[in-house]
């Protein structure tokens, strides 16, 4: 396995946007460079959530605690049973075992997610939202 480089730059819209894979693409974009930046420990995705939409599914972990940081846009986030208005810069911290997801406002919502990154760590959760 060849070594990985000190650093590595890569611009995030330019990463393999994978709710096109997954076909999500009607409700948002999320890109998860990991792999592209080369890192080994961090976990990082970009997301874009299209005006009034929600994502199409919430998840939590059994391990990493994840910090998303709103960069654009507005809505509202759901954690567990809290639902909480969101905005420019707001950062919000989400401790592991807490079920999460975004709704965007009307001019949709740009989230960064930081964490570490656990192998197999993610557990998806249909159906979040109750209307």
């Amino acid at each position: 396995m060849a070594p990985v480089s000190d650093y590595a730059i890569r611009n995030l819209r330019e990463v393999e946007d994978m709710a096109i894979k997954y076909g999500f693409s009607e409700s948002q974009e999320a890109r998860f460079p990991r792999g592209d930046l080369g890192a080994e420990t961090t976990g990082l995705a970009y997301h874009v959530v299209r005006p009034g939409k929600r994502q199409a599914f919430a998840h939590r972990h059994h391990e990493a605690e994840e910090v998303n940081v709103v960069l654009a846009g507005s809505g509202r986030v759901r954690l567990d049973d809290d639902v909480v208005e969101i905005g420019p810069m707001d950062a919000i911290r989400v401790a592991p075992h807490v079920t999460r997801a975004f709704e965007a406002g009307p001019d949709g919502l740009e989230l960064l997610v930081f964490g570490p990154h656990h192998d197999r760590d993610a557990e998806t959760v249909q159906d979040f939202w109750a209307d």
